[in-house]
């Protein structure tokens, strides 16, 4: 779970950007604008990186009012093994997804996600977790998320094969895991996917 200060920072960011979309008053304009670039110290402090660098992280949904992103993984399991992809970007395990896309349905997006990835068609059929990542034991982020988790089901007998941005794609039982990249998945992800999958009555998890 990320500390209070983070939390915090992000929280009073968000609130200043979404003051400027609204604000007509030119010292209520001066006032926000003086917040966010408070804020924007404080996550770079926070963060150990360069303002430009947040503020450039933080223009990708700076439009309008401020909201969480959102970000779609598929759970797919084989013989009681679960589908793992491999990062380029840092050579780590994870379930396949990533952010979701403009036009697509959450389902389409993950649908999309793992055939990009993995190289494998898949259905849809459950939703099995949503959580905040800021709640959970990922890596903390500048940003802040919700994460929607589905488990999926393989169709026919596809190749598993890497994708653009991916360097491998193999399943995994889930006794001997991979190390994983924990900003994207933890091991809970996949042992709640384990328990949906064993189950499927049982109760969609939320935070």
């Amino acid at each position: 779970m990320e500390n209070s200060w983070l939390a915090n920072a992000k929280k009073l960011q968000a609130i200043a950007e979404t003051g400027l979309v609204y604000a007509e008053d030119k010292y209520d304009i001066e006032r926000y604008s003086e917040i966010s670039d408070i804020a924007l110290k404080l996550l770079s402090d926070l963060g150990n990186t360069s303002v430009d660098v947040i503020t450039g992280l933080i223009s990708e949904g700076k439009k309008g009012y401020i909201t969480p992103k959102v970000d779609v993984r598929g759970a797919v399991f084989q013989d009681n093994k679960v589908l793992l992809v491999q990062e380029k970007s840092d050579g780590l395990w994870t379930l396949p997804g990533g952010f979701a896309d403009v036009g697509l349905s959450p389902a389409e997006n993950i649908e999309k996600e793992i055939f990009e990835e993995a190289g494998i068609a898949v259905t849809v059929p459950y939703l099995y977790a949503v959580r905040h990542k800021a709640k959970g034991e990922y890596t903390p982020d500048i940003l802040d998320f919700y994460k929607l988790f589905f488990l999926c089901k393989a169709q026919g007998e596809g190749e598993l094969k890497a994708g653009l941005e991916t360097m491998g794609a193999e399943y995994f039982s889930l006794d001997n895991l991979p190390a994983l990249s924990r900003g994207r998945t933890v091991e809970s992800d996949i042992h709640n996917a384990w328990r949906f999958h064993s189950n499927v009555n049982q109760k969609t998890y939320f935070d």
